[in-house]
């Protein structure tokens, strides 16, 4: 009988529900979901971005990253405008509003990063992110 591999998908999936729990908490006191989060991080960190290419970075399915903006944009943290240069392009960015959130997040987020990090140890938490850096280059 052939030994079974781990499954790779299914442990990354489990590791990732571990993290977030020393984020999850945070989020939620101030009513942003993960991936409201993840939109709000990824704009202040590249600025304004066209719908698909941050559909990419913030792993959003296409169809779902509308109804995260509407929501977004009700909330007033980011705004879309159409290209300039071609009318079917999106851009979105974060508004003032959507700016405030990240700076007065990063001291918790922070805080979360540091908690984690005492748990699982700096070596370790570095070489996995250097190991899961290594794997995302594997993209198709």
């Amino acid at each position: 009988m052939p030994k079974h591999r781990q499954s790779l998908t299914l442990n990354l999936l489990q590791a990732r529900e571990v993290a977030m729990s020393f984020f999850r908490p945070s989020l939620k006191d101030i009513g942003l979901t993960e991936q409201q989060w993840r939109v709000v991080r990824i704009l202040s960190q590249q600025g304004e971005l066209e719908i698909n290419r941050l559909a990419d970075l913030a792993c959003i399915l296409k169809p779902s990253m509308t109804g995260v903006l509407a929501r977004m944009e009700t909330a007033e943290l980011v705004e879309r405008r159409r290209s300039e240069h071609d009318q079917r392009r999106v851009l979105v960015k974060l508004t003032a509003a959507g700016e405030r959130c990240f700076e007065s997040m990063s001291g918790r987020m922070e805080e979360n990063y540091e908690r984690l990090q005492e748990r699982y140890g700096a070596e370790k938490l570095q070489t996995l992110l250097v190991l899961l850096n290594e794997l995302k280059t594997l993209k198709r």
